[in-house]
């Protein structure tokens, strides 16, 4: 079957190969580049040109956009940005809405004229919103009625121009309804945009402390996008079957069709899914918000190939009582990222899905424009605790706390470099200097590389339980707990203890119609970790745990829920 994971990568990288990889500075550093990449996000988005005009690039709801018509909004937004709001290379553009394709032209528009679009958390107050516009100082803000509702009436103050989309009535002072303010039969405009320009930030999700903006390039943006390219080719060479199938026998496969379930202000739906879709031409088709019965409906009428979500999503997707009701046949790939993946999930995605769909999980970062060690097929089956390899555009490394670099099986920080990084943080030097050291960044992520490069993140540092002087990773009790068979979904933390200095507690949410027995769970976790590691307090409740914008559990404000005695 196919070939070796380092020979594959060596075809493919190799001089003259599509993902040819060279030495050269990047923004004052040595680095590795693809060679043959766009250079810019204005040409990304021109392959759209290259298709014919009539096929179906957009599905929202009951909505079908064609290429053409994704193209007219694109121009038609860019006309308006520049020739009625003076928008320049170099301006902030903030996009902030829900999951509409607007979002999408909007951000084709501000790349395609050299300005930098500003994606801003479409779940954030009024005051937040202001902060985030206010940090990147924003020219123009394209967003939504409930947006709008929010922050509308600052916006004049501000001295920021609102373009608000699907909008009836009357709007705040300094906005314009998009439908009102565009020209029929728009060009673009002519900019010149260089590979290292700027092109995009993306504010950091802030549950560890105030938001950052990280702004990255267009190589960078570009970088990480084509290793993501890289990497499904290498495992499409790697498992190729020895004899090509029959064409004339071989059922029809379908064609690739992602389902966006994240939001797009967040890295993995700007990045992989929706500029993924961009690059290859795959149909995009867009919730409106996540719901695990909505999804399944979509799944089957437009026979979704790709699901890419944070490990939750996946959860929610095979536990719904009507999954079995529904065709998921064509899917050929299930996960995503976000959040390690237990290794039970993993098994169960393998099982499911008619055996066609193989679990997934990728580990990146807003820093690296979402890119990182992946998992997939066999090797994840083989090694279900690992979040995979690289290929060789990014460098991996582990850290001791004074940097040195660990041996093999020694647990450090993780440490990630290549194109695909930020430039920085958006006016923050200080902050950027502490994260990005020599070329390096530092995930705050623990983890250790095995014999064959595999990375296995075992927790955030910050969120690593110190007890009595032991580390336990909050990571690993999770996967044994989630084993158990009544088991939705599990948060583990540590609280203060005034002996032990922490101690682990775990917040869980049984499986729809069950109830769960500490006692019985204790138990089950006493054959599988060591009883130091197993939670001293259980706290159970039925309904979902808090979850972010982007469906990652917020053990912070359960932690905090619990301290104040409100969980």
């Amino acid at each position: 079957m196919g070939m070796t994971f380092e020979d594959a990568v060596a075809v493919l990288t190799g001089p003259g190969s599509p993902f040819e990889i060279a030495e050269a500075e990047v923004l004052g550093r040595p680095s590795r580049i693809f060679t043959q990449i766009p250079p810019t996000l204005r040409d990304l988005f021109d392959l759209i040109r290259a298709r014919p005009a009539d096929d179906v690039y957009i599905v929202f709801e009951d909505e079908r956009w064609t290429n053409a018509e994704v193209l007219e909004s694109i121009d038609q937004i860019a006309t308006v940005l520049v020739e009625r709001y003076g928008v320049t290379k170099g301006d902030r553009v903030a996009i902030n809405m829900r999951n509409f394709p607007e979002w999408i032209t909007a951000f084709g528009a501000v790349t395609s004229i050299g300005a930098i679009a500003v994606s801003v958390n479409a779940w954030w107050t009024g005051p937040e919103i202001e902060f985030g516009l206010v940090d990147a100082d924003a020219k123009v803000l394209i967003t939504d009625r409930e947006r709008v509702d929010r922050i509308g009436d600052r916006l004049q103050a501000l001295n920021i121009h609102g373009l608000v989309v699907r909008a009836e009535g009357e709007l705040p002072a300094g906005c314009d309804h998009l439908a009102d303010v565009v020209t029929p039969g728009a060009t673009m405009p002519e900019v010149e945009i260089h590979i290292d320009d700027d092109a995009t930030i993306l504010f950091t999700s802030g549950t560890t402390g105030v938001p950052k903006g990280a702004v990255s390039t267009n190589r960078g943006v570009i970088s990480g996008l084509f290793a993501f390219a890289c990497r499904t080719t290498v495992e499409a060479l790697r498992w190729a079957p020895d004899t090509p199938p029959d064409p004339a026998t071989a059922p029809p496969s379908n064609p690739a069709c992602f389902i966006l379930t994240v939001p797009l202000f967040h890295v993995t739906g700007c990045v992989p899914v929706m500029l993924g879709s961009v690059t290859t031409g795959a149909r995009l088709v867009m919730m409106r918000k996540w719901d695990p019965l909505r999804a399944l409906q979509l799944i089957e009428r437009e026979k979704v190939t790709n699901f890419v979500g944070v490990p939750t999503m996946s959860q929610d997707l095979i536990s719904h009582p009507d999954f079995a009701k529904y065709d998921t046949s064509s899917l050929k790939n299930v996960g995503g990222g976000g959040a390690p993946m237990a290794p039970e999930l993993v098994r169960k995605i393998e099982g499911s899905f008619a055996g066609k769909a193989s679990p997934q999980l990728g580990y990146g970062l807003t820093e690296t424009n979402g890119y990182g060690p992946g998992n997939t097929g066999p090797d994840y089956m083989a090694k279900p605790s690992s979040t995979g390899r690289v290929v060789p555009i990014m460098g991996v490394k582990i850290v001791d706390p004074n940097g040195s670099e660990q041996p093999n099986g020694e647990v450090g920080e993780v440490c990630l470099s290549g194109p695909m990084l930020i430039r920085g943080y958006w006016n923050r030097p200080e902050a950027t200097a502490e994260s990005i050291r020599d070329g390096w960044l530092h995930t705050g992520d623990l983890g250790y590389i095995d014999d064959e490069g595999f990375v296995y993140v075992v927790d955030r540092i910050k969120d690593m339980v110190l007890r009595g002087g032991e580390n336990i990773y909050c990571s690993e009790v999770e996967a044994a707990i989630f084993e158990h068979k009544d088991i939705h979904e599990v948060a583990v933390f540590g609280l203060p203890h005034e002996r032990l200095g922490e101690e682990v507690v775990a917040a869980l949410q049984p499986t729809p119609g069950k109830t769960i027995d500490i006692d019985e769970l204790t138990a089950f976790l006493a054959e599988r970790i060591a009883p130091f590691k197993i939670p001293s307090q259980w706290f159970v409740r039925d309904e979902p745990l808090p979850r972010g914008a982007t469906g990652k559990i917020l053990k912070r404000e359960i932690r905090d829920l619990v301290l104040d005695g409100k969980f």
